[in-house]
């Protein structure tokens, strides 16, 4: 018998904070986590991450490919975040996002995935005859590695025994409650008035 209860354990192996948020980066290494997408489509934009000068970060997204002054427009106080090494301005990152359900929390999160590698294998995965519909599958999302040593993949597999209802009740509450993708656009709350 375990000597956790269920939720105490979840809260303790819960892979830190993060809130609604989730994204492959985030994972330690050796780290998974298993999903469940909710989203009809995903939201796509291109993403420049800022910096404060007092240190704080801040993810300013585009609904097309910024140019210099667009991101300087829209920072204000911010400044555009460095490459890994220092020597440049990172670029903008093409990225994606969709309401997925992360079976580790039982909630539904905002999934966000600018890895390339990802990207492709996801939609690799929605042109394959048997993964056509990708809302009747379960993925894995996982990450090996650390820094420029990084490999993120997502792998398929069946729908978890038993979890179509609660999945379904998580999506129908968060609808309800107004859930929005399109907010992450104008920097405002993807999790509904309620959430604010």
């Amino acid at each position: 018998m375990p000597f956790l209860s269920a939720t105490a354990s979840k809260k303790v192996n819960s892979s830190g904070g993060g809130g609604g948020y989730l994204t492959a980066s985030k994972l330690g290494d050796g780290e998974s986590t298993r999903i469940a997408i909710l989203s009809e489509e995903p939201l796509e934009f291109f993403c420049q991450w800022g910096e404060d000068s007092q240190g704080n970060k801040k993810p300013f997204r585009f609904v097309s490919e910024p140019t210099p002054s667009d991101i300087e427009a829209e920072m204000g106080e911010f400044q555009p975040r460095l490459n890994y090494e220092g020597t440049a301005v990172e670029k903008p990152k093409f990225a994606v996002c969709c309401f997925v359900f992360e079976y580790q929390t039982e909630s539904v999160k905002v999934l966000e995935i600018g890895q390339k590698g990802l990207l492709k294998e996801l939609d690799a995965l929605s042109q394959s005859e048997d993964y056509e519909n990708l809302h009747e599958w379960d993925f894995v999302l996982s990450r090996e590695g650390m820094k420029l040593n990084t490999v993120y993949r997502i792998v398929p597999g069946p729908r978890k025994k038993g979890m179509q209802e609660k999945i379904d009740a998580a999506w129908s509450e968060a609808q309800k409650q107004g859930y929005d993708l399109n907010q992450l656009l104008v920097g405002g709350n993807p999790f509904g008035e309620s959430n604010a």
